[in-house]
């Protein structure tokens, strides 16, 4: 089995950390509310922030796939 070349591993590695960080995002959301923090809490616009970065890596790695 050979090893895979640079390009697929970068667009595996790049699916896997943005899949990561709307997951954390996703985290500090769901932290943050539960131990009461209001809508424009620190907690909640970081996790808003991470949301959007990891989606915005997606998706642009999408349209670089193309």
């Amino acid at each position: 089995m050979s090893a895979p070349s640079g390009r697929n591993f970068h667009a595996s590695t790049t699916t896997i950390l943005s899949a990561l960080m709307i997951i954390l995002g996703a985290g500090l959301v769901i932290r943050t509310i539960s131990l009461g923090g209001g809508v424009f809490s620190i907690g909640v616009v970081m996790g808003a922030l991470f949301v959007a970065a990891g989606c915005g890596r997606l998706w642009v790695a999408s349209k670089g796939r193309k």
